[in-house]
């Protein structure tokens, strides 16, 4: 697919409704008490059907949040929405550009290339004026039975952290795949405590602070309820002022594998390949509820 249609816009998904298959995946962290299913059934973009990030995950680690889900159960999942192999899929939320991420990642993951972001979210799509659906969509079946086909150069797990961060540690920095961490900035240095009871806040050995509302802007002064993604430039130079290098391999985290997929798809929008972009599913809530992870607190 190609890489200018990762991203696409209100005006063109509605131009394009008929199309392709679309998915809200509103998702927020339990303390703000939101309930995106109702808010779904509230308003969804027409034809739109609910992803559930908490529901379809990795059922069997009931101590990390929303772990990728094994291929098989993806598919079912994927044959429930009527999502086939080649269907091109538009993926949004209601923050702008956030949990949506963690679905294209998801899909990108499985195999399922044609996969896009509604740039700005819900909030994009009613600033234009476009209609939106209240209620159940209608039940959707398959044709032909989903088939995952996961790409593992796109996760990275406990164990290959580990090894890694031995690998920068040995280095000083310089070998490795660099680190690069979406958690606010306060929860990375130790400052602020984790929302999850118990889990130390702090960061890995030679992580580096990229917090995920860095890459998103609210651009059009008339909609500042609209976040949309940063241009491709202005992301390369939050990226490099936090002292990324865009030419090394890069692993994203975050608190558990959400707001890791904003930074992964802007990276990938701007430019950096794919091929050095893997995310850490288990990400810091895996890291740190394991006794034996080194964590850094910053004075």
């Amino acid at each position: 697919m190609d890489s200018g249609n990762w991203l696409v816009s209100a005006p063109w998904l509605h131009d394009n409704l008929r199309s392709v298959k679309v998915l809200d995946c509103s998702w927020y962290l339990p303390f703000m008490n939101r309930n995106t299913k109702s808010e779904f059934l509230n308003a969804h973009i027409p034809g739109a059907q609910f992803f559930d990030i908490d529901g379809i995950k990795d059922l069997t680690k009931a101590d990390l949040p929303h772990m990728l889900p094994p291929p098989e159960s993806f598919g079912l999942s994927m044959d429930k929405f009527g999502i086939a192999n080649g269907d091109h899929v538009v993926v949004y939320d209601t923050a702008g550009v956030g949990p949506a991420c963690r679905v294209f990642w998801t899909f990108r993951a499985m195999g399922h290339n044609k996969v896009s972001v509604l740039n700005g979210g819900l909030p994009a799509w009613t600033a234009q004026g476009f209609k939106t659906e209240m209620g159940e969509p209608e039940p959707a079946t398959n044709k032909e039975k989903y088939m995952a086909r996961p790409v593992d150069g796109l996760v990275c797990d406990y164990t290959t952290i580990v090894k890694n961060i031995g690998e920068l540690k040995a280095s000083a920095g310089a070998n490795g795949k660099q680190i690069v961490d979406a958690r606010p900035h306060d929860r990375f240095t130790g400052k602020a405590p984790e929302f999850r009871p118990g889990l130390s806040s702090g960061h890995m050995p030679y992580a580096i602070s990229v917090p995920f509302t860095k890459v998103t802007e609210a651009a059009d002064p008339t909609h500042p309820q609209v976040a949309t993604l940063k241009t491709p430039a202005a992301i390369c130079k939050t990226f490099e002022a936090a002292g990324v290098d865009l030419n090394r391999p890069i692993v994203t985290s975050c608190g558990s594998g959400v707001t890791a997929a904003a930074l992964y798809f802007a990276l990938l929008n701007a430019g950096v390949s794919e091929q050095n972009l893997t995310l850490y599913d288990g990400s810091w809530t895996e890291y740190a509820l394991n006794p034996y992870s080194e964590i850094v607190k910053d004075e």
